[in-house]
């Protein structure tokens, strides 16, 4: 059957936007790029062949003459630069005005409407900040007062930060959810996001298997639902459930490093996946296939803590795939590799960035062409969507 595959290297921007400055970032971000730079060079010789060096000038990642995938970048036409919007751009559904943020912490009337409905009896925080950071400063605080640390970014996100000794993960969630059904009410916010974390010897270190995104659902039909409502089976690795809500997927795993989500493509590729045990709709005969894979490594553990070096290491795992994926594609198969937006680690602040993205665009049975610059990440879906219907 015809399968199209999405891999998303989070925030893997590739050079600002000219409205940057109105999301108050720097024309000089270029996640790759400036990535590229404070190592060294990149190690990636499977994306190169490709033609990511194509697209741009990447430190250590040449042009080639006969790039084996179609290369090209993307504009967003949503206003933001958030995980969400870019998603659902990428999945055919442009945002015209943008999800709220919170410079300001969130209103009173709505924090105390949480602590009423969740019995927490007071919160700790309730301002932008890192969020390893703010586990730092507040976290004795919270476990001496069981308090949850909430906070936000320049993203419209309600972060729900605890200790998983003091607060259990299920207690964490209910609360997540509780804040997602407030913000609900008018409040237009994009994601509620539970960072459990736990006390080591080293300090407070944040479970990244455990963490869970509480997204709005989206308002109109993506290319995902068009798909599972065509007799098509719709696969949503790592957080692409929760940037959803489920909606138009059929089956779903969570993931809690790159490594795991990149295994799990592997096998899915190799028809080794036991879809079975992930099902999450009524089971039944498909005759198309979209495997809808997220890799937050580059954004959660490097992006948003400046970490450079560690952002090219993620980059350079994921590129130690690419050439099992390709040896074991089939001609009915689409490879699309792209990114939802930037978070340059080597710019002023800790928040992602507006920028555009790469975009690669493999098959069997076609050579690869100069896309140019493209406008709209819709263009993904345009491409999924004619390639599953033929």
């Amino acid at each position: 059957m015809k399968r199209a595959i999405i891999i998303v290297i989070d925030s893997m921007g590739v050079g600002a936007m000219d409205d940057a400055p109105e999301y108050k970032d720097t024309l000089e971000c270029n996640t790759l790029c400036n990535v590229a730079k404070c190592c060294g060079g990149l190690n990636i010789p499977n994306l190169q062949k490709m033609g990511l060096g194509n697209i741009l000038d990447i430190q250590g990642v040449p042009a080639v003459l006969h790039p084996l995938a179609s290369y090209g970048k993307m504009l967003e036409l949503s206003k933001g630069k958030d995980t969400t919007t870019g998603h659902w751009e990428l999945a055919g559904l442009v945002l015209d005005e943008p999800f709220r943020t919170w410079p300001e912490g969130f209103p009173k009337e709505l924090i105390d409407k949480f602590i009423e409905k969740t019995g927490c009896r007071g919160i700790l925080g309730n301002y932008p900040a890192s969020g390893t950071q703010i586990i730092e400063d507040l976290g004795e605080e919270h476990k001496k007062s069981a308090f949850p640390i909430v906070y936000t970014s320049a993203d419209s996100v309600f972060q729900i930060a605890c200790d998983v000794d003091i607060i259990p993960l299920e207690t964490l969630y209910n609360w997540c959810e509780i804040a997602r059904e407030l913000l609900n009410e008018g409040y237009n916010t994009s994601r509620v996001i539970a960072r459990p974390f736990k006390t080591t010897k080293n300090g407070f270190e944040r479970i990244s298997k455990d963490r869970r995104d509480y997204s709005l659902e989206p308002f109109k039909p993506t290319v995902l639902n068009e798909i599972s409502e065509q007799n098509g089976r719709v696969l949503g690795i790592g957080k692409i459930e929760d940037i959803f809500v489920k909606s138009g997927i059929t089956h779903a795993i969570h993931t809690g490093k790159n490594k795991e989500g990149l295994e799990i493509l592997l096998s899915a590729i190799k028809n080794e996946f036991e879809y079975d045990k992930y099902l999450i709709t009524e089971k039944k005969e498909y005759d198309k296939e979209l495997i809808f894979l997220n890799l937050v490594d580059t954004d959660m553990l490097f992006g948003h803590r400046n970490d450079a070096i560690g952002y090219g290491s993620a980059i350079e795992e994921i590129d130690t795939y690419l050439d099992k994926y390709l040896d074991n594609m089939t001609k009915d198969d689409l490879l699309i590799i792209t990114a939802d937006h930037g978070c340059d680690p080597t710019v002023e602040g800790t928040d992602h960035t507006r920028e555009h993205v790469p975009l690669l665009i493999y098959s069997k049975v076609s050579q690869g062409k100069k896309l140019g610059l493209i406008k709209g990440f819709t263009f993904v879906a345009d491409k999924v969507r004619s390639w599953v219907s033929r």
